[in-house]
């Protein structure tokens, strides 16, 4: 008995660490592939599952409705360093800067956050609240169109660094339909 239960957890170990799925849930609904990155979603009651992937060793982000540029946008920015995920929840403070949401007066939003770095990609999993009640935050509506930011910053671990590729897109979250706009 105790032999089984030794290779049941030898098993569940090698599942775990072979990268086929680092955490959230292992299917998502919806898929965005643009440049190096994907953007991947399942919406669960009221949040969402995320999973961004990049062809970078620095940071991935995602940005949801602002209201124009980067200003007033939602934004979960991460990177993998040492094996370890640092994401962190930003506020766009202006059109073209953002800072974090605890530093501008609001919360951390972003929950079970895991990610990976291999072979000059990376990728970072987490969960957002579609509405969570901060004032820094905007409410994602997943019957509605969302205008979604994606980029990801060059080889350097660091939020300071900024993006070697980004993109906008508008999205319907429920059907995954798309529209690329920049």
């Amino acid at each position: 008995m105790n032999k089984i239960l030794v290779y049941m957890a030898l098993v569940f170990t090698i599942f775990l660490n072979t990268g086929v799925c680092i955490g959230g849930p292992a299917n998502y609904d919806h898929k965005i592939e643009v440049d190096k990155m994907s953007f991947e979603w399942k919406l669960d009651d009221k949040v969402m599952n995320i999973r961004l992937t990049a062809g970078t060793t620095g940071w991935v982000g995602v940005g949801f409705n602002p209201s124009k540029e980067m200003k007033d946008a939602n934004f979960i920015i991460g990177y993998v360093k040492n094996g370890k995920a640092k994401v962190t929840d930003h506020v766009g403070i202006s059109n073209r800067q953002h800072d974090a949401d605890e530093k501008a007066g609001g919360n951390d939003n972003a929950t079970d956050v895991t990610g990976s770095e291999q072979k000059e990609v990376t990728e970072i999993a987490f969960t957002i609240p579609l509405n969570s009640g901060d004032t820094k935050d905007q409410v994602i509506d997943p019957d509605a169109e969302t205008t979604v930011l994606l980029a990801y910053g060059p080889g350097r671990d660091s939020f300071r660094t900024k993006h070697e590729f980004k993109t906008v897109l508008k999205v319907f979250l429920k059907t995954g339909k798309f529209t690329k706009i920049k």
